[in-house]
């Protein structure tokens, strides 16, 4: 068995000629022509002395051993005249092994290649062992299963391209019966069978490995279908193709070698942009597809004629086919860019505009580095898929600006994913009345009675930083101007003196107005002086100080920007490692309970949640949801502190940040603001929750002059003695874990404006 096949079966297989020679006894004893009476019983004398070839045998060294006394037997079935046209060879039942072949069958295995292994394609070891028990219900129970799966083999050629040949089999010389361990399966069992095709072990269980007997050898037919397999091939690469996770795929190039049967091939394609007028790569395919063509070809118009070119091709779209660059005109060959072909060796070419209702959608190329490779034939056969390039076209474009809608959607607005299946109701009802030809007004989405949680990471005194770097910004600018103007002539003393104005205004009684009025002094007196120095007869040493002047000159606003840059730098990885801190934490928040969920970048970052029963109305939700989010909100705000204080060193400037939490029981609304396109709490009395929050960053320890929040500590706001019974227990969670220390401080927050009776936690960081 194991030298017969490679996969489990249910067979135990036996090559044998028994049938076959059955029908020659049959002719020796019942056919009235004689020359055929004689023929048989001749054959018949000459195996009789070869037991294995009528009882079978399982050795395959034996058809080598009786090779020529098979080929006498087997002439009738491969007559000689044939022999170079049919591709047919004697087989295994069902496997790879074959032999006595056609003439025309040797030589494709001898251009394969000695080490070429012949395989069938495209079938696993369990759909292989299914087929073999449909085979049994088909010869023995009779079954009209008409199985029709298609087999074939694919074979490299002398150039390597792969060529595709679809079998067909003859089995009129085998036979199919059970060995005594057999199990023979009622009707209803088969037709149980037969609804679960899929299922592997259930047909094992039935027709275990070698319990029944396979006897015999079929006639396999080869059929070149190498054009309609790759164009099939060509179809599920196109369909299969996901824009969402695009991948190269290195085997499309095979797969057009085979197609046009054409060895040294390369395809590029590039996408037109209708509105810029230009032709694009796709970026992912970029070192897989050429563009040597549509480069020669972009290289030999100006721009005008390019985009004239363009406009033309959307009414006419005739493909261009060069047999060979030599029978291109002189004109052409004489160009700078005819180059690009001869570097890279293109000597035949196809180019291929895709067009869909008047409109340049994309141009394919196909070269190769053989002449005469390409031909009104070849194009011919861009026939039978082009409607496929354009179905892939389309798709992939409406794809690309889904997945851009997604990523504005996304990036640049507030709907988060928990509170979207809302608009989709929205969206769905107007777009039903829209087909029905009705008018819909789109109503205003709103969720009512949700509990707000609250919290910011705030960089500590970033006003104050950015105010001094700026003093120090412009001192320099300052002092690099009056050494320049120390330098230059006479002329420059205007400039001095103003300086000495703007230094003095700066470090003393600096004004709403003076770093403006010193932008404008640049920008229209000394700046322009010292460009004019740079273009007449000036020393080496002036024009060089000048240089570094303005490379130092940030060129939005004509000042000094360097120590703010800074600073702006620092708070910028601050906000992003905060942020992300946030974003990821969340996608274990939402498991609580799905809630909305945004977050703002200035100097810090904040968040706001809103959980309640109207957002996830299909769930169901306790208060117990509202606590287990308050616990993870004060989790995550130590985890943004501790991230921080561990990359604090690393920043340009050093910074600090305070956290603070507010906590508030009341029920708020929010409202999607269509003129905004972003969610605020709604309704007047809403607005209470709101002005505490606006008013809570800079407030004070009651009858104090020290903040409420503090770099390192976390501050936790509230209002009445439950909610601090509840946090006082978070926070002894997270003092066992070490997350925390052990140095409560309770405190009173000072009255705000309106806003009486709010209390504090603090404690700090471990």
């Amino acid at each position: 068995m194991a030298n017969l096949y490679k996969k489990d079966a249910p067979f135990q297989v036996y090559i044998s000629f028994k049938k076959y020679l059955d029908v020659l006894e049959h002719i020796r004893y019942n056919d009235r022509l004689e020359y055929r009476v004689n023929y048989a019983k001749s054959l018949l004398d000459k195996t009789k002395n070869f037991r294995e070839l009528r009882d079978g045998f399982q050795d395959v060294s034996l058809l080598e051993k009786h090779e020529e006394l098979i080929k006498l037997l087997l002439s009738d079935l491969f007559p000689t005249g044939l022999t170079n046209n049919e591709i047919k060879a004697a087989s295994i039942p069902l496997s790879n092994i074959t032999f006595n072949y056609t003439e025309r069958f040797k030589n494709i295995l001898k251009d394969a290649g000695k080490d070429f292994e012949i395989e069938l394609r495209n079938i696993d070891d369990d759909e292989f062992y299914v087929f073999c028990c449909c085979l049994i219900l088909q010869t023995y129970y009779k079954r009209d299963i008409k199985s029709s799966l298609p087999f074939y083999y694919d074979i490299p050629n002398r150039q390597g391209i792969m060529k595709h040949y679809k079998i067909t089999v003859n089995a009129d010389f085998a036979e199919v019966y059970p060995t005594e361990e057999a199990k023979i399966p009622s009707e209803e069992v088969v037709d149980m069978l037969l609804e679960n095709l899929d299922d592997f072990k259930l047909w094992k269980r039935y027709f275990p490995s070698e319990s029944w007997v396979l006897k015999g050898f079929t006639i396999v037919s080869l059929v070149d279908c190498t054009s309609e397999v790759a164009l099939s091939d060509l179809k599920s690469r196109m369909i299969s193709i996901d824009p969402e996770n695009l991948a190269p795929d290195e085997n499309l190039i095979e797969i057009f070698k085979s197609y046009f049967d054409v060895p040294q091939l390369n395809f590029g394609l590039m996408l037109f942009n209708k509105k810029d007028q230009r032709l694009e790569k796709l970026p992912i395919y970029e070192n897989l597809f050429t563009n040597h063509i549509l480069d020669f070809w972009i290289n030999t118009f100006d721009d005008e004629t390019r985009k004239t070119t363009f406009t033309n091709l959307n009414h006419n779209s005739k493909p261009i086919v060069i047999s060979s660059i030599e029978n291109l005109d002189d004109e052409v060959k004489s160009l700078p860019s005819f180059t690009i072909l001869r570097d890279n060796n293109i000597n035949s070419f196809m180019v291929i505009p895709i067009v869909k209702d008047n409109e340049l959608l994309a141009i394919m190329e196909f070269t190769s580095s053989v002449a005469n490779s390409f031909n009104g034939l070849k194009l011919k056969k861009m026939e039978f898929f082009s409607d496929m390039i354009l179905f892939s076209l389309n798709r992939f474009s409406f794809e690309k600006d889904y997945q851009i809608e997604a990523i504005i959607q996304r990036e640049y607005t507030s709907i988060h994913d928990s509170v979207v299946w809302k608009f989709r109701n929205e969206a769905e009802k107007y777009f039903n009345a829209s087909l029905a030809k009705k008018i819909y007004n789109l109503k205003q989405i709103s969720f009512k009675n949700l509990t707000p949680l609250f919290g910011f990471s705030d960089i500590r005194s970033s006003s104050e930083k950015r105010f001094n770097l700026m003093l120090e910004d412009l001192n320099q600018q300052i002092e690099c101007l009056h050494e320049i103007f120390s330098l230059t002539n006479s002329e420059s003393e205007k400039y001095i003196l103003a300086l000495e104005v703007f230094e003095n205004e700066l470090n003393n009684e600096i004004k709403a107005d003076s770093e403006q009025r010193f932008q404008r002094l640049l920008r229209d007196e000394i700046h322009p002086y010292l460009q004019a120095k740079l273009e007449i007869k000036s020393s080496s040493e002036v024009k060089a100080k000048i240089k570094d002047y303005f490379a130092q000159v940030f060129a939005q606003n004509d000042l000094f920007y360097a120590n703010r840059k800074s600073l702006d730098d620092s708070i910028m990885l601050v906000n992003r490692k905060l942020a992300d801190v946030l974003d990821e934490t969340q996608v274990e928040a939402q498991q609580i309970f799905p809630h909305y969920y945004e977050r703002f970048k200035s100097d810090g970052v904040e968040h706001n949640l809103y959980i309640g029963k109207n957002i996830a109305p299909d769930l169901h939700y306790h208060s117990k949801v509202v606590h287990k989010l308050r616990y993870w909100q004060l989790k995550t705000i130590c985890k943004m502190e501790q991230e921080f204080r561990n990359f604090k060193k690393d920043l340009p400037i050093c910074l600090d940040i305070a956290s603070l939490i507010f906590v508030y029981n009341e029920k708020v609304d929010i409202r999607f603001r269509m003129d905004e396109k972003k969610f605020d709490v709604d309704g007047a009395y809403n607005s209470y929750y709101e002005i505490i929050k606006k008013r809570l960053d800079k407030a004070h320890v009651k009858d104090s002059t020290d903040r409420i929040t503090c770099p390192g500590k976390i501050t936790i706001v509230y209002f009445g003695m439950e909610n601090q019974r509840e946090y006082l227990d978070y926070v002894n969670k997270l003092q066992k874990k070490g997350i925390l220390k052990n140095d409560v401080e309770f405190l009173r927050v000072e009255d705000l404006q309106g806003i009486t009776g709010l209390l504090a936690l603090r404690v700090s960081l471990a």
